[in-house]
């Protein structure tokens, strides 16, 4: 039996011990505890180390809101996980723990010597010390810091669990499972409608998980909660998730779940992820995310064994562990005289309750001292005494005039304490929500509503049982499209939570001398918060990072209130115009695993593979890295160099036939009865005319006016397109689009989906590409007549479905056989047999890159930098002159987009035929030059041309299409080569052999 665990109740598996150890030591706790419910029953306290001053801290609440109890937790390294909090740890058998943010141990800690210099460590310190001597700062002051930073140790080896990610949708999303969420989940789960009830604890109830007086409809509350589980256990349409915390509010109601999988098991399935991150889609979202204990602010009230009252209660009704022998309970709330009692019935003495309020509920104080409990109203902690744990308290009375008298010591091992209570409305003000200030409360709730959102029960505010169990119910009608809720809720012996507190407690010592902690972990004093106000901190966003009060893993839970209450004061100002800082996700610490998922090793950054890898694999092309594809290089013969495989591989396109494997150009399926509308607006071109079975060629623009992707777009109906992008310009443009349609266009009747892995593309070019394909064509006329240039199709091809598009990117007669990405291979060995007459050719990206230069046509990310127009490179007449509006239109409306000496692009013919420019290469008007030199222009492709038999190079030159014939100049080491500007359209300058 553990030395602090009460013989008898609690929620643990008494049948069922556990082993674990924490810091090397081996300790009993039950199935159902978590680490520091465990560690309490055996009398431990001492858990951790402050940040700053190495402070010795034991936990202080019994949730996700501890600041105090942070351990590192894994059986190896490679299972290693820093600042998990204690109280949601649960235990199992061979779990290791460690504490951390000490050397060499948590009891000797050399870093408490922090602790003597603190008067020289005061809030902002580092921003004066730090300054000087100037050159201390990289060599000196960066490396300590360094070192010194961050709280828990890094794992040395790579994490060797796996984690997964996982897209779903709810009508109805209730976050929280304690009074107002389950009533939320049973009257929403009425409705028929799919109901997703999540809560970050092992169980779900919440607080009825430690409730021992209250009934609910006749029965113990711990009976109406298991009733209740029973009842949304049946419904088909509500699924309840444990271990899940919604950790981030995003727009249009995507909630971010982080479900922990496998953290509570000895030995889980291989098969099983350690977490799971889902991206919940919710129709409707009820936050029932409930309210925080705040602590008080008094001297010395970080000491071991000081805790929050409800914390304690929790302790003691849940886990059956005795956070103390003595206990002395410092309040300004009502909720904290349910805590004594219910300690008072589990075996603690305790000792004396001082509640702040002069007058507090008589009932109260007569029932607390019925149960032989000592309360003294008006009444403040001033002090505490104790090394390792709280051995003493010290009790004022306070005066009339604000001030504490003189001190009572009082032997205790145990100090609970409670201002009231904080909504949680971090969830809340993440969707964007506004706050609305509660005087009576001194706490900020929820108010407008930015989503299809409602709070209910505790977050906002309801802390009764029985109205939390009403306004629950009601929000989860609501959510569901229910007139009301089917049941009302009968509570008997529920207790209050009136009364709250903000601020530091008047104190009867030099206010200098005194260290009175609002941001427990990281140290953050009434002192250095009031500091902060005499620097000249206004704003309360300023005084958070001044002083880093609220930065620490609880995110402000414990410590933005009091901190608020404090600044008020000081400047004598409002609460409400002192304002809040912003609730930043995620609500609580989430690992780097979750958030990566399978994107690590090999995955970080995925190879993808066209269907005709293994052939050109088979064939010894070497591949070339284009974005996340692996693409076929060339394809050499025996005896051949790259540049004797590309002079082949472009003749055959040029004479005969050659086929490439184009599946990495983006597909975009755009479709709906505003899919004309969209494409205007999305590209330069104009759409009304196109019809269908025509293709056009695209310009999509960023807002600034630039070039940002191009692609053949098909047009396959009235209401639907097939849109092609460049190989890595799919994600981005897809992005874009989305962005738009759900940020500025939300009212257009539209539905883009990525298409860019249904479909492999064989591109077939050349003069003999029809004769080759025409037997495998079923159901469409490919004749120069029937199917011209720049046409599409959905036809079969050997037997298949396809979209066959006439474009072309060589500039000879080409065409574009799109198929289901499963028979991609099977069509390219279909071509290859039909192709071998005439000696079909496979051909590579440097081929493709140099049929396409020969032919002037563009790459966008090659030829433009980002910084390139329509115009520049070409492409003017891609504008549509008439349309009112497209993306990136008014940018091009600026006179510096039309000024006639920006970069345009051209082409450059060299002196010598054989002299091939580098890319990247910079030109000059003059070949006499000294450095700095002015550059007017850069080479953005140089090839040696098979088909004209001597190099070529496209280039952007200042004012470049008035310097026709000119000679300009590019200065390589050791000489200046000499080129003619010429137009960059080397081979078929009329575009007649697009007809074969």
């Amino acid at each position: 039996m553990n030395a602090f665990r009460a013989p008898s109740g609690g929620r643990i598996d008494r049948t069922r011990p556990v082993r674990f150890s924490f810091d090397g030591v081996s300790y009993q706790g039950f199935s159902g505890d978590t680490l520091a419910s465990a560690l309490i029953a055996n009398g431990v306290h001492l858990m951790g180390r402050s940040f700053k001053y190495h402070r010795p801290r034991g936990p202080i609440a019994a949730g996700a809101d501890e600041p105090n109890a942070l351990v590192g937790v894994g059986r190896d390294e490679a299972h290693h996980t820093p600042n998990l909090r204690a109280p949601v740890v649960e235990i199992h058998e061979g779990l290791r723990a460690e504490s951390q943010n000490r050397w060499p141990s948590l009891r000797h800690d050399v870093g408490a010597v922090n602790d003597r210099l603190s008067r020289f460590l005061v809030a902002g310190f580092y921003y004066k010390t730090f300054m000087w001597p100037r050159s201390f700062w990289h060599k000196v002051y960066e490396p300590k810091i360094r070192a010194a930073a961050g709280l828990g140790r890094a794992p040395t080896a790579p994490d060797a669990d796996r984690y997964t990610q996982v897209y779903a949708h709810a009508d109805v999303l209730v976050v929280g499972a304690g009074p107002a969420g389950l009533a939320a989940a049973l009257a929403a789960g009425r409705s028929g409608r799919r109901v997703l009830l999540v809560d970050e604890q092992a169980e779900p109830g919440g607080s009825l998980l430690h409730e021992q007086a209250a009934t609910i409809d006749g029965k113990p509350a711990k009976e109406w909660l298991a009733s209740a589980l029973s009842r949304l256990g049946e419904l088909e349409n509500v699924t309840v998730m444990s271990r899940t915390t919604a950790f981030g509010y995003f727009p249009h109601n995507m909630i971010g779940l982080a479900e922990r999988v496998a953290d509570h098991l000895a030995d889980p399935d291989p098969r099983l992820p350690r977490e799971r991150l889902w991206h919940l889609r919710a129709g409707e979202v009820v936050l029932a995310t409930g309210a925080i204990e705040r602590p008080l602010v008094f001297p010395d009230n970080d000491r071991p064994g000081i805790m929050l009252a409800e914390a304690a209660r929790a302790y003691v009704n849940r886990w059956a562990a005795l956070p103390g022998r003595r206990a002395v309970v410092a309040t300004a709330c009502d909720s904290a005289y349910r805590a004594a009692l219910d300690l008072a019935a589990a075996g603690i003495e305790v000792a004396v309750i001082a509640d702040m309020r002069p007058e507090p509920p008589a009932s109260l104080v007569e029932e607390a001292r019925a149960a032989g409990i000592r309360v003294d109203p008006g009444t403040v902690v001033t002090g505490t005494r104790g090394r390792l744990r709280v051995r003493q308290a010290h009790l004022s009375r306070l005066l009339r005039d604000g001030t504490a008298g003189a001190p009572e010591p009082v032997a205790c091992d145990l100090l609970l304490m409670s201002a009231g209570w904080t909504p949680t409305v971090h969830l809340f003000s993440q969707s964007r929500g506004k706050l609305d200030w509660r005087e009576d409360l001194l706490a900020y709730v929820p108010g407008r509503s930015a989503e299809r959102e409602r709070s209910a029960g505790g977050c906002r505010g309801i802390f009764a049982l029985a109205d939390a169990l009403a306004d629950g119910a009601a929000a989860g009608a609501a959510a569901a499209g229910l007139e009301a809720p089917a049941e009302a809720f009968e509570v008997e012996r529920d207790g209050s939570a009136a009364g709250a507190f903000i601020g530091a407690v008047p104190v009867n010592r030099d206010p200098g001398s005194v260290r009175a902690f609002v941001d427990f972990q990281n140290d953050v004093t009434a002192k250095d918060v009031k500091l902060a106000t005499r620097e000249g901190m206004r704003s309360i966003e300023h005084v958070k990072r001044y002083t880093t009060t609220g930065m620490a893993t609880d995110q402000g839970k414990t410590s933005n209130m009091n901190a608020l209450g404090i600044v008020s004061e000081a400047l004598s100002t409002p609460v409400p115009q002192v304002g809040l800082t912003t609730f930043r996700m995620p609500y609580t610490p989430t690992s780097f695993g979750l958030f990566a998922g399978a994107a690590r090793g090999e995955l970080f950054d995925p190879v993808r593979r066209t269907p005709t890898h293994a052939f050109a694999e088979a064939a010894g092309a070497p591949f070339e890295n284009v974005g996340q594809w692996k693409r076929a290089w060339w394809f050499p013969k025996a005896g051949e160099d790259m540049h004797a495989a590309v002079e082949r591989e472009v003749k055959a396109i040029r004479s005969s036939v050659g086929v490439f494997d184009a599946s990495t150009l983006g597909k975009i399926e755009v479709v709906g009865p505003d899919a004309v509308r969209f494409m205007n607006l999305m590209y330069t071109n104009a759409w009304d005319k196109l019809a269908p079975g025509r293709c056009r060629y695209g310009v999509m623009l960023r807002e600034d006016g630039f070039v940002m992707d191009d692609g053949v777009v098909g047009r396959l109906a009235a209401d639907r397109f097939h849109v092609t992008t460049t190989t890595g310009g799919a994600p981005r443009v897809f992005a874009m689009m989305e962005d738009y349609l759900q940020t500025e266009w939300p009212d257009l009747d539209v539905w883009i989906t990525s298409t860019t892995e249904e479909w492999a593309v064989i591109a077939v070019q050349g003069p003999r590409a029809r004769e080759v394909i025409e037997p495998l064509v079923e159901g469409v006329d490919i004749s120069a007549s029937a199917f011209p240039h720049m046409s599409v199709a959905e036809c079969r091809f050997g037997g298949v479905p396809c979209r066959l598009f006439r474009v072309s990117f060589t500039g000879e007669l080409g065409f574009e056989i799109n198929v289901p990405a499963d028979h991609g291979l099977a069509a390219w060995e279909a071509v290859m047999a039909a192709g071998a007459a005439f000696g079909i050719t496979p051909y590579g990206t440097e081929a493709m890159h140099v049929a396409r230069a020969e032919k002037g046509y563009i790459i966008v990310g090659q030829e433009t930098d980002g910084t390139a127009t329509p115009d520049d490179v070409g492409l003017g007449w891609a504008i549509g002159k008439a349309k009112p509006d497209f993306v990136g239109k008014r940018a091009l409306d600026r006179p510096a987009m039309r000024a006639p000496d920006r970069k345009q692009l051209v082409g450059l013919l060299t002196e010598d035929p054989a002299e091939v420019l580098e890319e990247g290469a910079q030109i000059l008007e003059r070949p006499d030059y000294a450095v700095p030199a002015p550059m007017i222009g850069h080479v953005t492709s140089s090839y040696m041309s098979p088909t004209l038999g001597r190099s070529i190079a496209l280039a952007m030159v200042r004012g470049g299409r008035a310097r026709m014939g000119e000679s300009l100049h590019l200065p390589m080491p050791g000489r200046v080569i000499r080129a003619t500007v010429t137009a960059p359209v080397f081979h078929d300058p009329k575009g007649e052999r697009l007809d074969g």
